[in-house]
């Protein structure tokens, strides 16, 4: 609500109601669109990148740009629908974890209408959860969502090469020779990839697993890099994403939100500042985990 009676003051600078965008009443400094955006819980600043890649956003009527600087006077439209800048604050940094089962998908809408990650998560007002990494849907593990941008980027941005750990059952052996070659780095259809770490971690009959370690997340990257060997993988399990780690008794198809203290230690293990406690009414909020009312499996209460 703002003054004059209830009804909403005038934009800074312009006509009411702009058309279809609406503009705030309170002031946003100008900063860069992407940034702008994904801070706000929007979307991650590279899905923001690809959608004005793709024309899928405008400003003011136009067709934004990279790097294009918006503030409250703007009027920002994705796919045609507006973004309330006057809900642009940043949202209550919050991470949820999640493991995954295979079968499920790691988008808000499926067409095929397969299960999806983001079915059963807390609601959240004014933002929304950015999935950390997707899985494929033949991938089971850790998926972490959060609803800071900023801390999202940091994540999955290959620049700041953050690990990814993963246990890999692959159908037969990798030999020496092929684990050095995955090491040393392998050319995929998109460019050179390579696996910081690889160790054999035993198996049984035809089916080994190993722990493999990756700085990147390009899609389904640890597939191509054993195929690329002539293996195949069997079954794939990510069990960190940089300081985040699948807890040993979070049971597949359930989830668990992190406390107010576990976030900031994430944060601050990502170099980004410390967020301030919550009101008391929302800190009730942390801990909280629940059972996703989907089921993929007959063992849907299986951790790994």
């Amino acid at each position: 609500m703002t003054g004059n009676g209830g009804k909403r003051a005038a934009p800074p600078g312009g006509r009411r109601g702009h058309g279809r965008g609406v503009t705030p009443s309170a002031t946003i400094p100008a900063d860069r669109i992407h940034k702008v955006l994904s801070a706000s819980g929007v979307h991650s600043r590279r899905d923001i990148e690809d959608m004005i890649r793709a024309g899928r956003i405008r400003v003011n009527g136009r067709v934004a740009t990279l790097g294009q600087a918006i503030s409250s006077r703007d009027r920002v439209n994705i796919d045609g629908k507006p973004v309330r800048l006057d809900r642009m604050a940043a949202p209550r940094r919050r991470i949820v974890l999640f493991n995954k089962p295979e079968g499920v998908v790691t988008t808000t809408r499926d067409p095929e209408g397969r299960p999806t990650v983001f079915a059963d998560l807390p609601k959240i007002a004014n933002a929304r959860w950015i999935a950390v990494g997707r899985l494929d849907i033949n991938t089971q593990g850790l998926l972490a969502l959060t609803t800071d941008g900023r801390l999202a980027h940091r994540l999955m941005h290959p620049s700041f090469g953050v690990e990814r750990e993963y246990a890999v059952r692959v159908l037969g052996a990798l030999s020496p020779a092929q684990q050095r070659a995955l090491i040393d780095g392998v050319a995929l259809e998109d460019g050179m990839a390579r696996v910081e770490r690889l160790s054999e971690q035993g198996g049984e009959g035809e089916n080994r697993w190993y722990s493999l370690i990756i700085k990147e997340g390009r899609h389904r990257e640890v597939r191509r890099l054993v195929e690329s060997q002539g293996a195949r993988v069997s079954r794939l399990i990510r069990l960190r994403f940089g300081p985040l780690s699948l807890p040993r008794d979070l049971w597949r198809g359930h989830w668990r939100e992190l406390d107010h203290q576990a976030v900031n230690d994430v944060a601050m293990a990502l170099g980004l500042e410390a967020a301030p406690p919550p009101r008391a009414a929302k800190s009730r909020r942390a801990g909280r985990q629940g059972l996703a009312r989907f089921r993929v499996t007959s063992d849907n209460r299986r951790r790994s």
